[in-house]
């Protein structure tokens, strides 16, 4: 292997190299036999590069070549040469160049046929999940495997940089560790000397961080791993490494700002996605959930919620009526150009709702806006219970305009929100309006402190037991806990 050791990389080849003799080492991403003339793509960590072999020049290094299958090892040597005109691949770093082989080395075989192909991510989208992981060491061969990893690891570094330079010190917490109360069941470790006894991995370093603060270390982090266990989701899994953080002597505002300067610091770093907005939005739960109907809206699109329960409780339609008069919201979302759709892609909207938990779902046409002496044109089954007034005040309240669908629910402000908050997503997702290129963060602050648990008839913590209550709050903590704040903050 000494006169085959790599001089340079695949990927870094380019057309200052051309007429330089190399030496490269990789795996074979993909094999073109053209009879008298064989390319092979060869990759390694830092990209492709094209390898040429031609009967003219070599007979032996062209039949060498040809044997070669996807995924072999191999140390190569040649001389770096521009591509012949019309041949180049714009796609490619090393588009321009290839390599004329004078020598091959086979360092590995690779058994054959592949369990699925490597060089091709469109194919590989279809390939099942439990194949891959079988063959992991195969799957992380993929450019776009390595390049996720290789992101991963800038990233952590660079998280790390930003918060040397602000003062923090990074701790390692134990992973073996007492049961705490936390969100989830504990991973539990048999102890072997004393039968009975268990260890629990942490679902997160929280007793550990909060001693080190006692301890005076001031400004803690760490990429630390946790472990739940609880059922796997998209968004949930048995172990996942998290940047945990802990600061003494400092407010809500100091938490939030150098969480935020660090986010922006890493997004505009290593992302080529776009931030919605600097600073980054902030609202309280209860503005997040009356305008969005969930704590996690996303930003990159409007179509917020409306309540028009002082527009319609006067109307002559019983549902909203009887429900104003109980205390509970009326509320709209607007569906843009929604009043083109067909009678089925109403009907399933009115299913969809139902099953999101609505106990019905009205809608309204906007045929005309009106004007000040003309009455605007709705169709719907509710149409002939408005007036005039009120269907001005509910385009009005809602922006709505001609052609436009407007949604409405009636219930309890929570139900209604909540609700129209999931139709608001799925009218995004079939409107396209999220644009895939914008990461639009917000602060969610102010949550309530604890949540009613009906099935066990007790007050639970709304996030965990740790958060500190709202000073302006202490007072309702006994009489009425629902009101109660809590001094914690979500960013989504």
């Amino acid at each position: 292997m000494t006169d085959w050791q790599r001089t340079h990389f695949c990927g870094e080849l380019r057309p200052e190299h051309i007429g330089r003799a190399v030496t490269l080492n990789g795996w074979v991403h993909s094999v073109r036999d053209h009879g008298d003339l064989v390319f092979v793509d060869l990759r390694d960590r830092t990209g492709l590069v094209q390898l040429r072999a031609d009967r003219s020049q070599s007979e032996a290094v062209l039949t060498s070549l040809a044997a070669v299958k996807p995924e072999y090892v191999l140390s190569v040597k040649g001389v770096v040469s521009r591509r012949a005109e019309g041949m180049e691949n714009p796609r490619l770093p090393t588009g321009e160049v290839e390599v004329g082989v004078e020598g091959v080395e086979v360092l590995n075989t690779c058994r054959q046929p592949l369990p699925f192909p490597l060089n091709d991510e469109n194919q590989m989208s279809q390939v099942n999940e439990e194949l891959r992981l079988r063959y992991r060491y195969l799957d992380l061969r993929r450019p776009r495997m390595y390049e996720t990893l290789r992101l991963r690891h800038r990233v952590v570094a660079g998280i790390r940089r930003f918060l040397d330079e602000h003062g923090f010190v990074e701790v390692e917490t134990p992973i073996f560790t007492r049961s705490t109360p936390e969100g989830a069941r504990d991973y539990l470790v048999p102890y072997r000397l004393q039968p009975g006894l268990f260890y629990a991995l942490p679902q997160s370093p929280q007793q550990y961080k909060q001693l080190l603060m006692v301890a005076g270390i001031e400004r803690y982090y760490q990429i630390a791993r946790c472990f739940r266990d609880e059922a796997q989701r998209s968004d949930r899994q048995p172990e996942f490494t998290q940047l945990d953080m802990e600061m003494s002597f400092v407010t809500q505002e100091d938490i939030l700002s150098i969480t935020e300067a660090l986010t922006i610091h890493i997004v505009e770093t290593y992302s080529e996605k776009r931030l919605g907005s600097k600073p980054f939005t902030r609202l309280t739960y209860d503005e997040a959930m009356a305008r969005y109907g969930t704590d996690k809206p996303d930003l990159r699109y409007g179509l917020e919620l409306t309540d028009v329960t002082e527009c319609l409780a006067s109307s002559e339609f019983s549902v909203f009526r009887d429900t104003a008069a109980a205390g509970g919201a009326i509320k709209a979302i607007v569906y843009p150009g929604g009043s083109s759709l067909s009678r089925k892609a109403l009907d399933d909207l009115g299913r969809t709702a139902r099953e999101f938990g609505a106990k019905g779902l009205v809608q309204v046409s906007v045929v005309e806006l009106g004007g000040s002496e003309t009455e605007p044109v709705l169709h719907g089954p509710v149409a002939k219970y408005l007036d005039s007034d009120q269907k001005r005040s509910l385009l009005q309240r809602c922006g709505a305009a001609t052609g436009d669908l407007v949604l409405l629910v009636a219930d309890t402000a929570t139900n209604a929100s909540a609700v129209l908050g999931r139709l608001r997503t799925l009218i995004a997702d079939r409107l396209g309006l999220a644009d895939r290129n914008v990461l639009h963060f917000c602060w969610i602050t102010d949550f309530p402190l604890v949540e009613w648990n009906q099935e066990e008839g007790r007050w639970d913590p709304s996030h965990h037991p740790f958060t500190m209550p709202h000073p302006a709050d202490l007072a309702f903590l006994e009489s009425d806990p629902g009101r109660v704040r809590a001094q914690c903050y979500d960013i989504v």
